[in-house]
């Protein structure tokens, strides 16, 4: 539709001080470069609102656009806008054109008003009722009811222009990502791991991910999931980069000489160090993984103290204190649950311990590890990475 525009309001950006602006720009830079395939936008940023509209004489998909900024963090609404003169009755005239399909329909309504440029002669107050006298001339099927309206219609006085508009939808949230750092987050093929890249993409981290492969234990269906699992979650994080390690000859070195109850966590062991190598060589700062307290037998307080100990790097579990329905619920709202439950096999369930030590101590690897040469098997997984960039879905 002609003279359409997105308006995106800032959430918690707002409340960041002398830092404001680095949101701002953060934010904007991650906008820019999710609408790339839709089009030439301009995009730009007053009064705590972001600004989107395609640039004169260019074709955009708007439609595309819109569900693509549905996914951006550091939004938390959004509205697809008409511009207009700064004119009572010109912003009559856009409701007419914008919204008409609407105010046919339903059967209440009542007018808002944010007058942002203190130099319009109305107040907020006189516009809404100036406007909304007009609406219900022109549509006797409406009702004014200012309490529990079907529709509420949106008038905005800004810098640059008037803007009507109706009910926003919600944005994703959360802070833009990349202003809080980057971090390795570990990306099994489950349920939990992308939802914990989901939550820490929210917060603000730019993440890459890893993840560990054992052929022929695991099958390249499995490792095709996982890469489906990062697209679908790369519209949150920006970009999916997956670091896949080959991780046959770690296990098959464990598998002959750890003790049964201590291979899963021995595993992980290996594994967290070897993310810490690949987070240093990327410039992460900390490592992500999918680990719920109590879910399984390495999950165990005492069972993530001794993974933690392999590594100096931090560690963020944000699903840590969550039952497996909040997770899905998470899972199913981002779109990675159905692919997450594909029966393809992965590097965890690989030797499986028939019974795991569920409250082990970091000192008991001491003589478990000293049969391996952690340095040499590290640097081997490491220089045989396969390093895969995934397109977004969606």
């Amino acid at each position: 539709m002609n003279n359409e525009i997105f308006l995106l309001k800032q959430g918690e950006i707002v409340l960041k001080g002398l830092n404001r602006r680095r949101f701002e720009e953060r934010l904007m830079a991650n906008i820019t470069r999710r609408l790339h395939p839709y089009g030439k936008f301009r995009v730009y940023s007053r009064q705590s609102t972001v600004y989107v509209e395609p640039k004169a004489g260019v074709e955009c998909d708007m439609e595309g656009a819109w569900e693509a900024l549905k996914k951006v963090f550091g939004v938390v609404r959004m509205s697809r806008a008409h511009g207009c003169a700064k004119d009572p009755d010109a912003f009559f005239e856009a409701v007419k054109t914008y919204l008409d399909d609407q105010l046919r329909t339903a059967k209440s309504f009542k007018v808002e008003s944010k007058r942002a440029d203190k130099t319009f002669p109305m107040t907020s107050i006189e516009l809404s009722q100036y406007v909304g006298g007009l609406i219900n001339e022109a549509y006797p099927n409406l009702k004014v009811d200012v309490h529990n309206p079907e529709m509420t219609v949106r008038l905005e006085v800004r810098d640059f222009s008037g803007y009507v508009h109706a009910n926003p939808d919600p944005g994703a949230g959360g802070l833009p990502v990349g202003v809080g750092g980057k971090a390795l987050a570990l990306l099994s093929g489950g349920i939990d791991s992308p939802v914990a890249c989901y939550m820490m993409a929210k917060r603000g981290l730019a993440l890459e991910m890893i993840h560990f492969f054992s052929y022929p234990y695991t099958s390249n269906e499995a490792k095709e999931k996982v890469l489906e699992l990062a697209a679908l979650v790369a519209p949150y994080c920006g970009r999916a980069v997956v670091h896949i390690v080959p991780f046959t000859k770690i296990q098959e070195e464990l598998r002959r000489s750890c003790p049964e109850p201590y291979f899963t966590l021995a595993m992980r062991r290996f594994m967290m160090r070897i993310s810490e190598l690949v987070a240093e060589e990327i410039g992460a700062e900390g490592l992500v993984t999918g680990e719920s307290m109590g879910q399984v037998a390495s999950q165990t307080m005492s069972a993530m103290a001794c993974t933690q100990a392999a590594i100096s790097m931090p560690v963020f579990r944000p699903v840590i204190g969550m039952d497996k329905e909040e997770i899905v619920r998470i899972a199913r709202k981002i779109g990675t649950f159905e692919t997450s439950i594909l029966p393809y096999e992965d590097c965890c369930t690989v030797f499986t311990p028939r019974h795991p030590k569920t409250n082990p101590k970091p000192a008991d690897f001491a003589d478990i590890e000293c049969n391996y040469d952690f340095e040499g098997l590290c640097k081997e997984a490491v220089a045989g990475i396969e390093r895969v960039v995934m397109r977004a879905k969606g």
